[in-house]
């Protein structure tokens, strides 16, 4: 199985988690609880601009959560908003008022419902230490994965604001 959480793109050999329910998806619930999941039976998760969502004190038990559920040699796809792209965007160029209100709400997410809150920022640095911390043997960035339409590519002042990377087990 391949599994996109937080998607609510269907596409096909592809299975959705969500923690809302909408017509495409297929399991309800969210990256830090993958207990509905065996062990080892997942060979690709692709996760856009979700593990933000997690709680502080609970990243390294997700990212163990998704290792438990991969299978050997299965591979983490993930993207979420790079700190230090937004954050030298925000502090040393010439953005306008509400450029920097839009980089400021990609940092702490757009707050738009309950769900909507980004309550831990990545960089490369941080990313691999708590992957490597769950146990993760290879880190791959990249500049796009080309599977879904979603904000991995974003470029909403003409430069990515994602760090894009692809571990495996």
């Amino acid at each position: 199985m391949k599994l996109h959480i937080g998607g609510v793109e269907a596409k096909e050999g592809w299975k959705i988690l969500n923690i809302q329910k909408n017509k495409d998806v297929d399991f309800i619930g969210n990256i830090s609880d993958l207990g509905q999941f065996e062990n080892e039976s997942i060979e690709k998760i692709y996760a856009s601009h979700v593990l933000e969502h997690v709680e502080q004190q609970e990243v390294l038990k997700t990212l163990k959560g998704v290792h438990r559920v991969l299978k050997k040699n299965g591979e983490f796809y993930i993207s979420v908003p790079d700190l230090d792209i937004l954050c030298k965007a925000f502090i040393h160029s010439n953005l306008t008022l509400e450029q920097r209100i839009l980089m400021m709400r990609i940092i702490f997410g757009g707050q738009v419902d309950k769900y909507d809150f980004h309550y831990f920022g990545w960089n490369q640095e941080i990313m691999l230490h708590f992957l490597k911390l769950a146990g993760f043997k290879t880190f791959k960035r990249v500049e796009s994965f080309n599977l879904f339409n979603d904000t991995s590519d974003y470029k909403p002042l003409g430069f990515p604001v994602s760090l894009n990377v692809i571990v495996t087990k």
